[in-house]
């Protein structure tokens, strides 16, 4: 099953549009980014990169060599600072902008045990919200992923 959401974004005249597939898919292009859902004691981790001012879910490319799930569990620990948590994958995804495609997985983070981001980092900050903050660095695409996130959440309580 495929999911399509469109956003238009007009102050930049970008169309973007956000697609969920299985967790198995393989798209015949790679798979570029992991993106991570992360919790913990039940707030959520939102990040800030340093020569930002907006907020994001923790994430980034994913390494010559490396999986996408190690990709996952590398970002999040060097974005939150987590050191010891549970990780799986809800869902590949596609991200088409200006009819350029781009392809990810997406994953759910339970963190039961942060430390300091390390400062190698990127990320200066984290802050821990019950949903999504308001100033997003990638508004036309964040509040998909993140619903994508609850409605996975749902699933596997049967709500």
């Amino acid at each position: 099953m495929v999911i399509i959401l469109t956003l238009a974004v007009f102050r930049s005249f970008v169309m973007t549009t956000v697609r969920f597939f299985d967790k198995s898919f393989v798209p015949e292009g790679k798979l570029t980014y992991s993106v991570i859902s992360a919790r913990f004691n039940g707030k959520w981790i939102f990040v800030r990169h340093q020569m930002r001012d907006t907020w994001e879910i923790s994430g980034g490319h994913i390494e010559t060599g490396e999986t996408p799930d190690e990709a996952a569990s590398r970002e999040v620990m060097e974005e939150t600072g987590a050191l010891e948590f549970e990780i799986e994958c809800i869902s590949t995804y596609s991200v088409e902008q200006n009819g350029n495609t781009g392809y990810g997985r997406l994953f759910l983070a339970e963190v039961k045990r942060l430390g300091e981001i390390p400062d190698t980092s990127e990320i200066a900050e984290a802050v821990f919200m019950d949903s999504l903050p308001e100033k997003l660095t990638y508004p036309d695409i964040q509040p998909h992923l993140f619903r994508k996130t609850i409605e996975f959440i749902r699933g596997k309580r049967g709500d």
